[in-house]
């Protein structure tokens, strides 16, 4: 009891002195075994201070019911698994019910209710579910296969969910792949990415926190400092923060898949033209959220802002000229982190 919690006081019928009178309701971390091992969870519980104190907890129906879905869900947080909350958010996103999506998965009318509740999904009705919830055009197929059984209007209501998922999700998980595959051969990590596998979560952030500080961020500006960023970490941490990979180009360091990364639907790129050219800008991101970024990784960034933020895109070009990283490469050669640690004036 020293350990628990309180949440709130009620007055109700206490089961243990039969008397109306105020309970605690509290909270405290328990332990249970579901399938053989021991799980950690929050548990509900009532406290009577008029019993004895032997006997004065005590737990209604619901919040036994409660308490089991926390260590089920606990559980299922340790072996990687969809919560009972994270089938719901799927269920929500696309306007189905329990049946419904059981139904459109193709699976048993009452699946989805086990899960929610009862039931550990195993790994490959899990990966299912997570197809379903970050693919919405695998949702569309899967209601043109399976809508016949749903009613005119209730597929109908379904599928402008989807297409609503398509417009916004659909965009950001088509950027993100056409960036991905230019790093295919870039999956583990390696002197090449700084031993850092590409992170986009990561990238987007660096961004929009560099746009933000930076009133006017073209895209040439904005290669370098990227690569300045994720040198400056590999020579302080040994790891770059990107993961991206750069090539030795005329105008220095560019990233592989350089003009895919404006395509990602969390960095804000806006075209300018001066009537002759066209100039890529980038703006801070209302959907980045600066937490991402650690307190260490944020420091970094402060470093090469302090540094570059007066240059323009020419001077910047001329002072990466002069890096060891440079000299040392040859034109459309990958260069190597282990020559980032030689960046000067840091």
């Amino acid at each position: 009891m020293a350990d628990s919690k309180l949440i709130r006081k009620i007055t109700m019928e206490c089961p243990l002195c039969n008397k109306k009178h105020e309970i605690e309701e509290r909270v405290r971390i328990a332990s249970t075994k579901i399938k053989g091992e021991l799980v950690s969870y929050e548990e509900m519980f009532h406290l009577c201070r008029n019993s004895d104190d032997d006997e004065r907890e005590f737990a209604t129906g619901k919040m036994e019911s409660d308490n089991l879905l926390n260590a089920r869900n606990a559980y299922k947080k340790a072996h990687g698994l969809l919560t009972s909350n994270d089938i719901v958010s799927i269920r929500r996103k696309y306007g189905l019910s329990q049946v419904d999506l059981s139904v459109m998965l193709g699976w048993g009318e009452a699946t989805i209710s086990r899960y929610e509740s009862k039931a550990i999904q195993d790994d490959a009705y899990d990966n299912m579910l997570r197809i379903v919830q970050y693919y919405p055009f695998i949702a569309l197929e899967l209601l043109r296969k399976n809508g016949d059984q749903f009613s005119d209007a209730k597929k109908a209501e379904v599928k402008q969910h989807i297409m609503e998922s398509l417009s916004s999700d659909g965009r950001e998980f088509l950027g993100r792949k056409a960036l991905e595959c230019e790093y295919v051969d870039f999956m583990d990590p390696s002197e090449g990415n700084g031993q850092k596998c590409l992170d986009i979560d990561k990238l987007e952030a660096v961004i929009s926190y560099l746009a933000t500080r930076i009133h006017k961020l073209y895209k040439v500006k904005l290669m370098k400092l990227l690569w300045y960023t994720d040198s400056l970490c590999y020579k302080l941490y040994g790891h770059a923060m990107t993961g991206l990979v750069y090539r030795h180009e005329g105008m220095g360091a560019l990233p592989i898949g350089h003009y895919k990364i404006g395509g990602l639907q969390n960095v804000n790129m806006e075209e300018e033209s001066d009537g002759e050219s066209i100039k890529y800008r980038f703006l801070p991101s209302k959907n980045i959220n600066e937490a991402t970024l650690s307190d260490k990784e944020k420091l970094i960034l402060n470093k090469v802002i302090e540094k570059f933020k007066s240059y323009n895109a020419s001077e910047i070009i001329s002072y990466m000229h002069q890096e060891t990283a440079y000299t040392k490469t040859n034109d459309k050669e990958i260069i190597p982190f282990s020559l980032a640690t030689e960046i000067r004036d840091f």
